[in-house]
């Protein structure tokens, strides 16, 4: 068999705020998950996102340390159109979340903006720019 691709996993640092950022981009996570050591919610094509807190992680691995020098990993988030990023960045940052990058009209061809979760990583927002008209 060929291993394949399934589950991104997250370690939070807060579980619960964790779980708050990633419910406003509209993932979905069992009721009184706040009070699980590990949750699950089901992504597009098959894949799950996985959060365990840190002492979950410790409890099979205790050595682990959070990195440093910033997040740990990179999602990405397809929003229908470049107002959507403009509208989700704009509700994230007012709900107190940290902007990394404003949205722009990137280079190639995106709409894109960058957002903090809870425990630093980066959070792309991105949909594609209409196409030129000739």
């Amino acid at each position: 068999m060929t291993p394949r691709f399934a589950v991104v996993g997250l370690v939070a640092s807060d579980l619960a705020a964790s779980l708050a950022f990633y419910r406003r981009l509209g993932l979905v996570f069992p009721e009184g998950a706040e009070q699980q050591p590990h949750v699950e919610a089901a992504l597009p094509g098959g894949l799950t996102l996985a959060l365990d807190t840190e002492d979950t992680v410790r409890s099979f691995h205790p050595d682990w340390r959070p990195p440093t020098g910033g997040g740990r990993c990179a999602l990405a988030f397809h929003c229908g159109t470049p107002a959507e990023v403009d509208a989700v960045h704009a509700d994230l940052v007012g709900a107190g979340y940290h902007s990394e990058l404003k949205p722009w009209d990137a280079f190639w061809g995106m709409r894109y903006a960058v957002v903090h979760d809870p425990d630093g990583n980066g959070v792309d927002l991105f949909a594609p720019l209409p196409a030129p008209s000739a």
